[in-house]
């Protein structure tokens, strides 16, 4: 956009105005000579990129109108922080009995004891410990969740993005294990801790940081960061840094001056316990806010503020940017999320409540009881007391070491009359009894007691140890329970970014598919925490699976026990799970003679819908009858079992060739197995599987008899039988077409018979031997009949001496 006076740069009369792609730019000189005397302003043109949607609109918002939206983000933020005041000031309070710092104390006398009790540093470090070792597992924190049906296709799909996924935690950020480390700690101390999901242009990639809860500003009154009017997030960045994002035009290239320091009682407190100065501190701090605003210049037509995210410096107040916070193709212009809360127990604010607001109070009395007891101690064994002054002892001013006689100069009387200690008491054991009762107290209450095996029996039941156990960990697995739902989101937010941001390839040669299939492998699955809301620990989980094991054991055919035992060994962490326990997922597509190998060997089998089913009965049935080999196999103490493995596969590939069989008669491909279908859709499908059915039992029975048929064909006895029946069957056919013959050479005869006798009385000729030739012809027919029955009698003969060849056999 250019800027200029008017008048100045504009076409001379009579000419029309040049557009910018009028004008052809030539490396010559150009002269201008300007005639008489002219006044004018010089003005400077700035040439700025034409605004879109992802723009800097700071860049094109006059000055005023951003001083003017600056003033009152920053008293919305100072409003915010005072919300928070008590939630703020508690916290502090807690981070003074951490104990990180031991304190040197010179009351009631100097070097008294300064330690803290570390009930709230425990339960910290344990919550820390136990939660990272549950949600980032070595082989990565991420598995995939199938979209709609499972398929091939889905399931090779949902491999390559949990293995890019995992990569891309462990190894392309290798910043996202420790800030995670350090939100679980903080979590469990503040109550609520923070993560920042965003694309980082000076990375070039996907980013997820650590927040902590003093650095994002809600109101108190708000429920969470996702529906929190107003979000702050309270930025350092170093000169550099800010400069960076100016030449990239993140920010707006304006002068920002000398940076000013900022700090929080917070802030304050935690440099205090970890021997940091907070005056070294020369970074700039930004609040980049995400605020629901009516801006100037691009108000709605209805008058809704749309969300925003505006950055300003804290010191100078100067808008940095603006930019939409909704997607260009949402109508709704819904706010885009760039925050994961993470909440340890739900409080009565938008922040959480931790180990400091629970424990807290437990953490303060057991470190003034600690201190009483050690001082208790050092006052006993190293006594003080009172004595006359004309007592002279050498070297008073120094105590007594064990062993040691002292020459005392006594004024008068005896050395007890000159010296009496003070009545010191040993440690209070009411004292240690309490300090033990509230440390107990507070482990409960933390959630961080250890169980007593006094509680269980030795031979206690799986059911009840697990009902102990959960008992015990119940207040914990909810916990873990909010953390996997917060990863679960924060992986969402990765997930895509990913997706749209980065290179559409893999960075490197995906197993079983192609770089390209990226962005629709992701489209395909959902990403959510390899942890396990249902159980906090290991232990809770292998009790479970043991519970489960007791009872496939009392009735096992209704148990899938290769997968049970699977998935015990991948709870347990032991790599190479599928080497050790291989299940049907794990198969592949064999041959029939590696199948036949695989039996021989122990190894299991898995027929697939695709293969040769005909083939592969063929091929493990020769096996079956091949004596050499089964009588090597009778051998083996596991001959029962291989033979049942045998048929079991066998039985596989009948299923499958029948499902073939049904394919063919419908003329269309079935559903595949177990697949979900709609009610209506399953009813027609079984109507028409049905017919289907008839027609392959019809076929099936056609086939059986012709091979029952050809069998009993390749008996001697009945081929000789056959033999003497087509013996018997020509002779009566020679007979009868002699009794043909015989009758057609009688019928001529009593025609020519018939025709003498009318003429002698007569009678018409014609019709006489018309009505013997119909005489004739009813005796032909009843010899046919005659015939007829002789011919079933002796087929009925033949099946008879069939069957009784059979018979023996069967």
């Amino acid at each position: 956009m250019v800027n200029m006076v008017s008048g100045i740069g504009g076409a001379p009369l009579g000419m029309p105005p040049l557009s910018l792609d009028d004008i052809q730019s030539d490396d010559s000189a150009v002269e201008i000579f300007l005639e008489g005397p002219m006044d004018f302003e010089v003005v400077e043109v700035e040439l700025t990129e034409e605004e879109g949607f992802d723009s800097n609109l700071a860049e094109f918002i006059d000055e005023s109108e951003l001083g003017k939206l600056a003033s009152d983000l920053i008293g919305e933020f100072e409003s915010d922080v005072a919300s928070r005041k008590e939630w703020s000031d508690m916290y502090v309070k807690g981070l003074e009995v951490l104990g990180m710092k031991y304190e040197e104390r010179t009351e009631p006398w100097e070097g008294a004891c300064g330690v803290y009790s570390t009930v709230l540093t425990e339960a910290a470090i344990r919550f820390q410990s136990e939660t990272i070792i549950e949600t980032f597992p070595a082989q990565g924190p991420v598995k995939t969740q199938i979209i709609g049906a499972i398929n091939k296709l889905k399931e090779d799909a949902a491999e390559r993005v949990r293995t890019d996924m995992n990569y891309r935690l462990t190894e392309q950020m290798p910043e996202y294990r420790s800030e995670h480390e350090r939100m679980l700690y903080n979590l469990g101390l503040a109550g609520s801790a923070f993560k920042k999901v965003y694309s980082d242009p000076t990375l070039g990639r996907q980013t997820s940081i650590f927040i902590p809860a003093e650095d994002l500003i809600m109101p108190y009154g708000a429920s969470n960061s996702r529906s929190s009017e107003r979000v702050t997030h309270v930025m350092r960045k170093t000169k550099n840094d800010i400069r960076k994002l100016q030449v990239a035009g993140f920010y707006r290239d304006v002068e920002m001056g000398e940076p000013q320091m900022f700090t929080t009682d917070i802030e304050k407190k935690k440099a205090e316990d970890q021997g940091y100065e907070l005056n070294e501190d020369n970074r700039y701090q930004l609040l980049e806010m995400c605020v629901d605003y009516e801006m100037p210049g691009y108000e709605d037509d209805d008058g809704i503020a749309l969300p925003y995210v505006v950055t300003i410096d804290r010191g100078t107040t100067k808008v940095l940017s603006i930019r939409r916070n909704w997607n260009e193709d949402d109508k709704l212009k819904l706010r885009r999320q760039h925050f994961v809360q993470y909440t340890y127990i739900p409080g009565f604010g938008v922040y959480g409540l931790g180990l400091i607001h629970i424990i807290g109070g437990y953490a303060r009395a057991g470190t003034s009881i600690i201190r009483q007891l050690v001082d208790a101690g050092t006052l006993s064994n190293l006594p003080g007391g009172v004595k006359t002054r004309g007592l002279r002892i050498k070297g008073d001013d120094t105590p007594i070491a064990p062993g040691e006689w002292r020459d005392v100069d006594v004024p008068s009387g005896t050395m007890r009359d000159n010296i009496m200690p003070l009545p010191y008491k040993e440690p209070s054991q009411v004292l240690a009894l309490l300090l033990e009762r509230i440390t107990d107290e507070a482990r409960r209450l933390g959630s961080v007691a250890d169980m007593k095996m006094s509680d269980m029996g030795a031979n206690a039941p799986v059911g009840t140890t697990l009902a102990l156990l959960e008992r015990q960990l119940k207040t914990m697995s909810a916990v873990q329970a909010r953390v996997h739902n917060s990863m679960k989101e924060e992986f969402k937010l990765l997930k895509a970014i990913i997706r749209d941001n980065s290179p559409t390839d893999y960075d490197y040669e995906p197993e079983g598919g192609k770089p390209s299939a990226k962005q629709a492998d992701y489209d395909l699955v959902e990403i959510i925490p390899v942890s396990d809301p249902n159980s906090a620990t290991m232990a809770q989980r292998i009790m479970q699976y043991q519970a489960v094991i007791q009872l496939s054991a009392q009735a096992p055919q209704i148990y899938d026990l290769p997968q049970l035992h699977r998935q015990m060994i991948e709870v347990l962490g032991i790599k190479n799970a599928e080497k050790l326990v291989p299940i049907d997922s794990d198969m592949t597509p064999r041959d029939p003679v590696s199948e036949n190998m695989a039996f021989l060997t122990g190894k299991p089998t898995k027929a697939f819908v695709y293969q040769d089913h005909d083939a592969h009965i063929a091929v493990h049935m020769a096996l079956t009858q091949d004596p050499l080999l089964m009588a090597q196999i009778g051998q083996n103490p596991q001959s029962a079992k291989m033979q049942a493995e045998i048929m079991a596969h066998v039985s596989e590939h009948l299923a499958f060739a029948y499902r073939k069989k049904i394919e063919e008669q419908l003329g269309v491909p079935l559903p595949a197995p177990n697949a979900e279908m709609p009610e209506e859709a399953e009813v027609m499908l079984a109507k028409m599987v049905a017919m289907a059915a008839q027609q392959v039992l019809a076929q099936s029975k056609g086939q059986a008899a012709q091979q029952q048929s050809q069998q009993a064909a390749q008996d001697p006895l009945i081929q000789m039988q056959m033999q003497e029946l087509k013996i018997k069957e020509q002779d009566s056919q020679i007979k009868a077409m002699k009794v043909r013959g015989d009758l057609q050479l009688k019928a001529e005869e009593l025609g020519l018979k018939a025709r003498e006798a009318a003429q002698k009385v007569g009678e018409d000729p014609e019709m006489a031997a018309y009505r013997t030739q119909m005489e004739i012809a009813q005796m032909q027919e009843a010899h046919a009949i005659e015939m007829a029955a002789k011919q079933q009698q002796m087929q009925i003969q033949q099946q008879q001496a069939m069957q009784a060849q059979q018979a023996p056999r069967q």
